[in-house]
């Protein structure tokens, strides 16, 4: 029993020190990682809401990580694909196109809404006040997308659009991409446009409802005239390069933080999120085939 005992106990060290070898591999060959997410927000509110998580994933994985603040969807894909982005927030769009457009990265985490729902929904907005009642009522009007590579802010209103036999290009006085969903709402308080392209997920969140908790519009002023059906949340996904053991570190970072780290997981969120879900390429293949659907458009048109 006691000559057991010693081996049982000297199997479990064995594989500590494995554990811990492996690790050290890996951190010496990664002493630095990057994340960075779409900028669906301007910078300075990118890095106060990542800033405590990107503390928080640096003294759980030992190694430092930092934020990078990117000018737009298309800085994230292509960083991912050359490798410079470890961890990327992305939108779903987005992540179909770095997919498509042959980055090696595998999704790991699906965002997770409060009630515990997985979809959102691209919505146009109007202002309150205006006489828009429906997209109809918009012909000849100027319509604000986001980012070519935005979900909910280019490539499903796109996709609505051409259901209902809409070319925006030819139907809307000006289709403007003003960059991210704040940037959008921003051109509709100016007037620059008429009707603006946004994501939400309810009555308590949305794009809309985070600016109002920043003070920077009201969600009373606007009035929504369309949404789409439901769209599937939003991935993280990191390379799939990275060794085994990182990824399974990065998950469990990711996985956990809600219980470790209450206040860096409520920073991010907004409070507004339950813990991500594990998810993978498969749940995003419906999204491959739309922004293919979209870009088969934009072919169609230029020929």
């Amino acid at each position: 029993m006691l000559r057991r005992t010693v081996l049982t106990g000297l199997a479990a060290a064995l594989a500590l020190a494995a554990t811990a070898a492996q690790a050290q591999t890996w951190k010496a060959k990664y002493p630095e990682l990057v994340v960075a997410a779409v900028p669906d927000e301007n910078a300075s509110g990118m890095t106060e809401r990542f800033s405590k998580f990107t503390e928080y994933l640096s003294r759980e994985l030992g190694v430092k990580v930092t934020l990078r603040i990117a000018n737009d969807y298309a800085a994230v894909i292509e960083g991912q694909k050359a490798g410079n982005i470890h961890v990327a927030q992305y939108g779903p769009a987005s992540y179909a196109r770095a997919y498509a457009t042959g980055a090696k990265v595998e999704p790991f985490a699906m965002q997770v809404n409060a009630d515990g729902s997985t979809g959102y929904f691209s919505v146009f907005y109007v202002k309150k006040d205006s006489p828009y009642r429906s997209i109809q009522d918009l012909k000849g009007r100027n319509l604000g997308l986001v980012d070519p590579n935005s979900t909910s802010g280019n490539n499903v209103p796109r996709f609505a659009l051409d259901k209902m036999k809409i070319d925006p290009d030819s139907y809307f006085g000006r289709v403007v991409y003003t960059g991210s969903h704040e940037n959008a709402i921003i051109a509709l308080q100016q007037g620059t446009v008429d009707v603006a392209a946004n994501w939400w997920n309810d009555e308590r969140e949305s794009n809309l409802m985070r600016m109002q908790r920043k003070s920077m519009a009201k969600y009373d002023d606007f009035r929504i005239v369309f949404k789409s059906d439901q769209i599937v949340n939003s991935p993280v996904a990191y390379l799939s390069a990275l060794p085994e053991d990182l990824k399974a570190a990065i998950r469990d970072a990711y996985f956990s933080v809600e219980k470790k780290d209450p206040d860096a997981f409520r920073k991010l969120t907004d409070g507004q999120q339950q813990i991500w879900k594990p998810t993978s390429h498969k749940d995003y293949v419906p999204v491959v085939e739309l922004i293919q659907f979209v870009d088969s458009l934009r072919k169609r048109r230029a020929s």
